[in-house]
């Protein structure tokens, strides 16, 4: 009598999909961690500001509506398309177009934060940008960090007029409103955001102690340029040699 050989139950993997489902969740905790980074960085208050971060050339993840950064839970965070099509159980934030209209335009950007962080909302409110009083203004990509004419939140306007705004930069003030940052996920683009409200900071308190002096276009090319290579250890510097990575074997060694 032959012995039947147990059945075994084997489970289907579908790598795709579980690789899938994993960037999905990666990216939408990314949208949380900086949306809790807004409010603990001082960079907005309750439920105002936003954050996106683009899944692929259609796609892009962003906060919802009205929803308390700190009950976030992935599942809330929905998923639009370039189309206006939402998914998800949320509803997207209200400034929904120019995150898709920056994306649709700007195919470096990875991610994009909005914020109503208090001292470059309040140069927005009197109009003003922010000038190269500053080397640092650079960091935003150009001599200046523009600010865009106000427009009702969440319209086609407003989007219109921040992407005229974001043109060759990485971040813009919108007059009475606050301030949009752009980066290539959400960590660089929070940091950048942080940049310019400390940028509006001492802008601030610059005129308030007299006449600013600006530095010319000339030198904000200089310091962009760098800018470019700015933390990279093959940075171009003639008179830093690099003597290797083994601490070991340094001696102290006067000026040549």
């Amino acid at each position: 009598m032959r012995r039947r050989k147990p059945k075994t139950t084997r489970s289907i993997r579908k790598p795709v999909r579980t690789g899938r489902a994993a960037k999905n969740g990666a990216l939408r905790a990314e949208v949380i961690a900086a949306c809790r980074g807004l409010t603990r960085l001082g960079l907005t208050y309750g439920t105002s500001g936003n954050v996106s971060v683009r899944l692929d050339a259609q796609r892009f993840f962003i906060s919802p509506s009205g929803t308390a950064y700190d009950a976030l839970t992935p599942a809330d965070v929905p998923l639009m398309d370039l189309g206006g099509r939402w998914f998800g159980r949320r509803r997207p934030s209200s400034e929904w177009r120019f995150h898709r209209d920056i994306y649709a335009s700007r195919n470096h950007v990875g991610a994009i934060v909005h914020t109503h962080s208090p001292r470059a909302t309040s140069l927005a409110c009197t109009g003003r940008g922010i000038p190269a009083f500053h080397y640092m203004v650079a960091v935003a990509g150009g001599a200046d960090i523009r600010c865009a004419p106000y427009h009702t939140f969440g319209t086609q306007g407003l989007s219109d007029a921040a992407l005229t705004a974001l043109k060759d930069r990485h971040a813009c003030l919108l007059a009475n409103h606050g301030v949009i940052a752009l980066g290539e996920d959400a960590r660089t683009a929070l940091a950048l955001a942080g940049e310019v409200e400390n940028l509006a900071a001492q802008y601030c308190a610059a005129l308030v102690l007299g006449e600013v002096r600006l530095l010319d276009e000339a030198e904000m090319r200089r310091v962009a340029e760098k800018f470019r290579t700015y933390g990279k250890p093959d940075a171009p510097d003639p008179d830093l040699l690099f003597a290797g990575p083994d601490l070991s074997h340094t001696a102290a060694r006067g000026p040549r």
